[in-house]
């Protein structure tokens, strides 16, 4: 499986950004699952992988009470796009989350012509 990240019109990767953004233990085990995802691809299930419903899944870490999420969507090729990351505090995702997800997918199918 290809591992893709999104990209903003203006260059910026706002998963990338995120895992940047995390702890050094949080993103190491987060850089793991995205390596179990390259591997394993669409076979990838929790606790690691999660659907969300229309082609929305998660990444699922979490170190002592943080929980991170990255949420991605495959495409056409044998690609994984991922889209952004979240720290979640709560025990449902906020639609506003996957919400965001579909926008970024919708703009990369735009862009790749499909």
């Amino acid at each position: 499986m290809n591992i893709e990240f999104y990209e903003l019109p203006d260059g910026s990767k706002p998963a990338i950004d995120f895992i940047q953004s995390l702890d050094p233990k949080m993103e190491a085990k987060m850089l793991h699952t995205i390596d179990m995802l390259e591997e394993y691809g669409g076979a990838l299930r929790e606790p690691y992988s999660k659907p969300l419903g229309e082609g929305i899944f998660e990444l699922r870490t979490q170190v002592g009470n943080n929980i991170s999420r990255v949420l991605y969507f495959f495409f056409v090729g044998n690609s994984a796009v991922l889209t952004h990351g979240f720290i979640k505090k709560r025990q449902k995702t906020p639609p506003r989350e996957i919400e965001r997800a579909k926008r970024y997918r919708n703009d990369y199918e735009a862009r790749e012509g499909r």
